[in-house]
């Protein structure tokens, strides 16, 4: 074999692929594609590589190409694609049929149902999500995150309740799985504050926190919590002041008949989802969910990050910004207003500022007990490493709070508190101040739920389909007890 014949050309770009090097594995497995277009995995690869690059055209595109070449298993590419409607483009019509097509190829694949059933869910379809679930489970009586996200859908009232104890039996029989120990516990945690039993619902959650550390990849860091000061002491070394705009950023190429973005950000479970869905509700805004562009460029294009970020050439910065609302246009067609609602860009809104000088920024505040318990009851990604442990999260916490200070000293009016408790005691009156500090009219229907069908991507996608309600504002005082570690933590930095 030669350095020209496919399979070397293969591991080369293989090799490349693991080693995390993005931009030269896609021209590899491009080359290769090229050369020898029938290679339906390559194509495969290449959609997923071209995925992680937010080159999503080109993602569809490679992964057609795979079902067009004989794909062995077609359904696993229909999933992809699914997905990248779903979460990336917001086409959710589009993400069905493919999820449809992935289960007429396989209907026994369950990623795509679990899939399906999420969809659903993000639609507000309770009772097909629930039967999307059921079906999961006909198939697979024992499959934990089918049996978790169906209890999730389930209202539980008392602790007779026969789906409560097909959770404890799934816990006890799940042995050694912490993965699925964490799916069910963080289940059988909220049936049980349901139901009154907060003792037990505490504990439930406390060992599915467990759980989900010890589940994760044997390289994932523990949170660090000087290591994340040092990294708060970046961000506000490298952004010491407002970025200087020029003219083109402020009014050329990057934004000219662009949608405008609303940045909707602050903790975890400190209301965005509410107010994301506050915003949208009004003719002229559109609701973008959770956009991980920012994120990911931070991650990807500026290394080390914030310094690349902070050193953006004008040129560059408009770049980046006209791909950006270039997304937002796709995810919302021909809308005024788009909010971002990523909980986490308040860690870039030096990035933000730089890329879109005139871009409003509405940070969302809870009370801080509430948040940090808030945090702690959600199964999260373990990325988010402080999420597993109370203190961890009241540092966290009190990090996020020191850098919000910064960035309101340079940027000023253009961030806007919105405070979740104030929001649910005085909905109109709140909400309407928001609108206004916007540059938006007040209109009655920002209060309305949001109707089946309007989508809503997040962990709280049907607390905010019920109408505006208070039930989770002082939550922390039924957990008075298990909290006074937390309480030391936050008191040192807050009170």
């Amino acid at each position: 074999m030669t350095a020209d014949d496919p399979e070397t050309m293969v591991r080369a770009a293989l090799r490349l692929d693991r080693a995390g090097r993005l931009v030269e594995a896609i021209a590899a497995y491009r080359r290769v594609v090229e050369r020898w277009p029938q290679i339906a995995d390559c194509w495969y690869r290449l959609g997923a590589l071209e995925r992680r690059s937010m080159h999503f055209d080109a993602a569809l595109g490679a992964y057609n190409a795979a079902l067009d070449r004989g794909l062995k298993r077609p359904e696993e590419a229909h999933l992809n694609r699914g997905v990248i409607y779903a979460d990336d483009l917001r086409d959710y019509p589009a993400a069905e049929r493919e999820f449809e097509r992935a289960l007429a190829s396989n209907p026994r694949y369950l990623p795509a149902l679990m899939n399906l059933g999420n969809l659903h869910e993000d639609l507000g379809r309770r009772e097909r999500a629930i039967a999307t679930y059921e079906r999961i489970l006909a198939l697979d009586p024992q499959h934990v995150d089918g049996l978790a996200r169906r209890a999730n859908l389930h209202e539980f009232a008392c602790a007779e309740d026969p789906l409560l104890a097909r959770l404890r039996a799934a816990v006890a029989r799940s042995g050694g799985d912490p993965a699925g120990r964490a799916s069910l516990g963080f289940a059988l945690g909220r049936a049980l504050d349901a139901c009154g039993a907060h003792e037990a619902a505490f504990a439930a959650y406390a060992a599915a926190n467990r759980d989900s550390r010890a589940s994760a990849p044997p390289d994932a860091a523990r949170y660090d919590r000087i290591a994340h000061e040092r990294f708060i002491d970046r961000l506000i070394g490298a952004f010491p002041a407002r970025p200087a705009a020029t003219a083109a950023m402020l009014g050329g190429t990057a934004t000219a008949g662009a949608p405008r973005p609303i940045f909707v950000c602050g903790m975890f479970r400190s209301g965005s989802t509410l107010t994301e869905q506050l915003l949208a509700g009004h003719p002229r805004v559109a609701a973008g969910g959770e956009v991980d562009f920012l994120p990911r460029l931070a991650a990807q294009a500026f290394a080390p990050y914030p310094e690349a970020a902070a050193a953006l050439t004008p040129a560059e910065a408009a770049a980046h910004a006209r791909r950006y609302l270039e997304l937002l246009a796709r995810i919302a067609p021909g809308a005024e207003h788009v909010v971002d609602k990523r909980p986490d860009n308040f860690l870039h809104i030096g990035l933000i500022k730089t890329l879109l000088p005139q871009a409003k920024i509405v940070h969302t505040v809870r009370d801080p007990l509430d948040n940090c318990l808030s945090i702690y009851f959600l199964h999260l990604d373990q990325g988010m490493s402080y999420a597993l442990d109370l203190e961890d999260i009241g540092h966290y916490y009190r990090e996020y709070r020191r850098l919000m200070r910064h960035w309101k000293a340079i940027f000023g009016g253009d961030i806007v508190d919105f405070d979740y408790d104030g929001f649910v005691a005085t909905p109109a009156a709140t909400g309407a101040r928001l609108l206004e500090s916007l540059g938006l009219g007040w209109d009655e229907r920002c209060l309305a739920p949001p109707a089946v069908e309007r989508p809503v991507k997040t962990a709280s996608v049907w607390q905010v389909r019920e109408p505006i309600h208070r039930r989770s504002s002082g939550r922390a005082g039924r957990y008075a007890g298990q909290l006074a570690a937390l309480r030391a933590v936050l008191d040192r930095g807050l009170y």
